[in-house]
C-alpha cells in the first residue's frame, strides 16, 4: 500500500483537511486500520454519553459499486478505499440504563441519582423532533471527530449528502431505527497538492461576543 503522510498537530490536521474529491482506486485501507480509528472516534461527545452514531463501513469493491449507484453515479464512491454511512440512532436513550450501570455499580451515582438520571432521559426523548435532531446532532459530532482522526493518519476523507437515502437503506439493510445522517468516503487523493482552500469568512464576521 502507498505509503501515507501523517499531519502531527492539531492546528495542521485542521488546517490541511480537505474534503477530497479525486481519490487513487488503486490504494486499498485494511479494516484494522479503520478499526483504530473508530478506537479514537468512539471518544466523541454525545449528548447524555448515548453515543448515537452508528456507522456501516462499504469496503468489498463490489457493494461499493452498488452504492456509487445509490449515491447518483458519483466516481469518488468507486474510487474511495472504502464508504461509510453514518447513521444516528433515533433509540439511543433505551442503552441508558446499560451505559450508566457502571457508574452505579463503580459508587460514582446512587441509586436514586441513577434512576433521576434515566427518568430525565426517557423524558426528554419521547419528543419525536427530538430524538432526530440528536440522532443528527451527535452522529455529526462523530463524523467530524473521524475525519479528523483519518487526516491525522494520513488519509483523506469527503463527507457526502448526495445520495438516495431510501435506496441507501434498502441496499444496506439499515433498520428503521437508524437515521441515515451522511456518507464520508475515505481514501487516498491522487494529488499531492491540494487545491486552494475556498473563502473562508473572517471571525469577526462569524462571531458575536455577547448579545448578537
Amino acid at each position: 500500500m502507498e505509503q501515507v503522510m501523517k499531519a502531527s498537530s492539531v492546528e495542521e490536521i485542521v488546517r490541511t483537511r480537505r474534503s477530497a474529491n479525486n481519490f487513487d482506486g488503486n490504494v486499498k485501507i485494511t479494516r484494522r486500520e479503520i478499526e483504530e480509528m473508530f478506537e479514537l472516534a468512539k471518544f466523541a461527545p454525545s449528548a447524555y454519553n448515548l453515543q448515537h452514531a452508528n456507522y456501516v463501513v462499504v469496503d468489498d469493491p463490489e457493494l461499493k459499486l452498488k452504492v456509487k449507484e445509490a449515491a447518483y453515479r458519483q466516481h469518488k464512491v468507486e474510487t474511495a478505499s472504502a464508504a461509510l454511512l453514518v447513521l444516528g440512532d433515533l433509540e439511543a436513550y433505551k442503552d441508558a440504563e446499560r451505559i450508566y450501570e457502571g457508574m452505579l455499580h463503580l459508587g460514582m451515582l446512587d441509586e436514586l441519582s441513577y434512576r433521576q438520571t434515566i427518568d430525565s432521559i426517557h423524558a426528554a426523548y419521547q419528543d419525536v423532533q427530538f430524538r432526530k435532531e440528536e440522532a443528527i446532532r451527535n452522529a455529526s459530532l462523530s463524523a467530524m471527530q473521524f475525519m479528523l482522526i483519518a487526516k491525522s493518519k494520513g488519509w483523506d476523507t469527503c463527507p457526502m449528502i448526495g445520495f438516495d437515502p431510501e435506496r441507501m437503506r434498502s441496499l444496506l439493510n439499515i433498520p428503521d431505527r437508524y437515521h441515515i445522517v451522511m456518507m464520508i468516503t475515505i481514501g487516498k487523493e491522487k494529488t499531492n497538492h491540494p487545491r486552494p482552500r475556498g473563502y473562508r469568512k473572517p471571525v469577526g464576521e462569524f462571531v458575536h461576543f455577547g448579545p448578537f
